[in-house]
């Protein structure tokens, strides 16, 4: 087994919780400077839709490196117990964690779309030739 893909695989895990910590850091002290009433009979977004934009920002990047980032853990995981976890897997994998951070960064920051968009297409890109690699060799 190749173990050196699993750096980048924590190395997102705990980016993953950086985030979290951001999230809450800021968003504890909008709801309290906001009054946010919380009420289990309001959907989270009308409780939280009064707090600033760049507040809310920074939740929505935590919850988008809990979505297709699940497939860049598959994939490592996969290509890890193959023994494929080195060389240009590797390189593509270090590269898919580099974009989900300036994807983070930028959204969290500025949150310019375009910019967030083109990251995201990028490190999508990254994830499907990491992937195609791990089936190659599947087959």
């Amino acid at each position: 087994m190749s173990q050196a893909i699993l750096q980048p695989v924590i190395a997102l895990v705990l980016w993953s919780m950086v985030m979290w910590v951001w999230l809450y850091a800021t968003r504890l002290p909008a709801m309290i400077r906001a009054r946010t009433k919380l009420d289990q009979n309001h959907p989270r977004d009308v409780m939280l839709g009064g707090l600033p934009a760049r507040v809310r920002w920074k939740a929505d990047n935590y919850n988008h490196l809990l979505e297709q980032p699940t497939l860049f853990y598959a994939t490592a995981l996969v290509l890890a117990l193959l023994g494929q976890g080195d060389g240009l897997n590797l390189w593509l994998a270090w590269a898919s964690v580099a974009l989900r951070v300036a994807h983070s960064l930028t959204q969290a920051l500025v949150n310019v779309i375009p910019l967030r968009f083109a990251l995201f297409m990028v490190a999508s890109g990254v994830l499907v030739v990491l992937a195609v690699r791990a089936a190659i060799v599947l087959i």
